[in-house]
């Protein structure tokens, strides 16, 4: 297992790029976190150094500032295809990955219901191997799908322009803070 590696530096939004979303809120770094604005979809996506698409971890606070609707939404690969674990969405509490077996974060066997206090950081960690995608929150486990038995994929809006790896809002003010990446060899 490498190091932690940071891919936000608290200052800017070197090595990410503001995703082309429709009608998007304003994106900027602020008070060392990246505030994604209220709007229809606002999101960056990674443009830094290519990271390996399986057998790594991320880690990073969010918090939501405004809005009832997903504040960090965590698009990433998974092997040759991509999944979102959206966390606050349909109503501010379904925590999920969109997509599994074709249905969304509200509809599959990771869905779960969590309260999310405006304004309050929490610590989420993902990781991802050939055969699972595991997440936790505040070191409490989420999501754990087998890939050997369940095909993840994204969901068919526009999120994509969230790959290869990106935070998206929706509807809703939400910022992020100490990006961080590890190889797991």
């Amino acid at each position: 297992m490498s190091d932690w590696t940071s891919l936000f530096d608290g200052r800017s939004l070197a090595g990410w790029e503001k995703a082309p979303f429709h009608r998007r809120g304003s994106v900027l770094v602020w008070n060392g976190a990246i505030v994604l604005g209220r709007g229809s979809m606002t999101g960056i996506a990674w443009a830094g150094k290519a990271l390996a698409p399986t057998n790594y971890e991320i880690r990073f606070e969010a918090a939501r500032l405004e809005g009832k609707d997903f504040f960090a939404a965590l698009t990433f690969p998974s092997g040759s295809s991509f999944c979102t674990w959206v966390n606050g969405g349909w109503g501010g509490e379904t925590v999920g990955l969109s997509n599994v077996d074709g249905y969304d974060a509200a509809e599959n066997e990771t869905s779960t219901v969590r309260d999310f206090a405006r304004g309050q950081w929490y610590a989420f960690r993902l990781r991802v191997t050939p055969k699972r995608i595991e997440a936790w929150i505040d070191e409490l486990p989420v999501i754990d799908v087998d890939l050997t038995v369940h095909k993840v994929d994204l969901r068919f809006d526009d999120i994509d322009l969230c790959k290869p790896l990106g935070f998206a809002s929706y509807a809703t003010e939400g910022t992020v803070r100490k990006i961080e990446w590890r190889s797991l060899g």
